[in-house]
């Protein structure tokens, strides 16, 4: 049985819903010799500053009971060595390149929207607004819709590619993805990991050098699924599900919550084809229950008989 596996993100054609989520996949190349890149729906790159970042220091990724916690500090190339020696390369996978940004003001998110606008091979942007603002005491640009909004403003202002912006789930993530939606943003991704930390007893000391980081993996997926359920039902915009995604079931509960698409994260540590795999599971999905077109999966969740909603 043939399926349609295509789908329509904020204006962006893409051959199938699996993308893969910021900061699990690195740049997209790394992945070339585990997996074809040309089977994803979307290759999503490791955050991108306008100035290379070194990160915080190790250690700084932790395994927890069914997750992840990362302190990274947006480590990454900077916008003109991922440009010039990184992106030739990327734009030739055969799939559609997202790249997720980020800046201390907002004046540098417009000013990297500006620089990616002009790059050819990057299909759409993901912004993330779980960054500090330095021109507001360090408030995450996220936690509050006004912020939200005037950051997302003026990144469109600056672009005409497709914008995801990133939701974060320490704040109202419903009236985030309204402010957001109405700044101009063409789909929502939800969500960025929940702030968590780990402690060893046994040397009364912090996990991480950074003493907290981010939560991801398994865990954290009832959370991701009720905030895509939430968001799916507040905004007229796609939304794309992330958050411990490690199988084609994982993915299609975000899918039946609301979710257009999803990004496959944590798993790509302990398996480098999990996207592809996550791919084959809702096609086998589809196939078996007869389903020849994935976007009518697209909010049929039902709730006492009834859709809450509908693709």
């Amino acid at each position: 049985m043939n399926v349609d596996l295509s789908v329509e993100i904020g204006g962006l054609r893409l051959k199938n819903p699996v993308l893969t989520a910021s900061g699990t996949f690195g740049y997209g190349i790394e992945f070339a010799d585990y997996l074809d890149l040309s089977r994803l729906g979307g290759i999503v790159t490791k955050g991108l500053s306008l100035l290379p970042r070194r990160g915080n220091p190790p250690p700084r990724i932790v395994e927890t009971p069914s997750g992840l916690l990362n302190a990274i500090g947006l480590e990454n190339v900077g916008l003109e060595n991922f440009a010039r020696d990184i992106l030739p390369a990327l734009a030739k996978t055969g799939t559609r390149v997202i790249v997720n940004f980020f800046g201390d003001s907002v004046e540098e998110y417009a000013q990297m929207a500006a620089e990616l606008d002009g790059l050819g091979g990057v299909d759409a942007l993901e912004l993330n607004i779980s960054c500090p603002n330095v021109k507001a005491g360090g408030m995450a640009f996220g936690t509050r819709p006004e912020s939200a909004a005037a950051v997302t403003a003026a990144v469109r202002a600056r672009t005409g590619k497709t914008l995801i912006v990133k939701l974060s789930p320490a704040c109202d993530a419903v009236a985030v993805a309204r402010a957001v939606a109405g700044a101009g943003a063409d789909a929502v991704s939800c969500m960025n990991t929940i702030p968590a930390m780990a402690i060893d007893p046994a040397t009364r000391r912090p996990r991480l050098a950074n003493v907290t980081g981010g939560l991801s993996g398994p865990a954290v997926r009832p959370v991701a699924v009720k905030m895509t359920f939430d968001v799916a039902r507040a905004v007229t915009i796609p939304v794309v599900g992330v958050g411990g995604i490690m199988s084609g079931d994982d993915a299609l509960e975000f899918v039946m919550a609301g979710a257009s698409g999803v990004e496959v994260g944590t798993a790509n540590f302990t398996d480098p084809c999990a996207a592809v795999r996550v791919l084959d599971g809702i096609e086998a999905y589809c196939a078996r229950h007869r389903v020849r077109e994935y976007r009518t999966l697209i909010g049929s969740l039902l709730t006492d008989g009834a859709p809450t909603s509908c693709g």
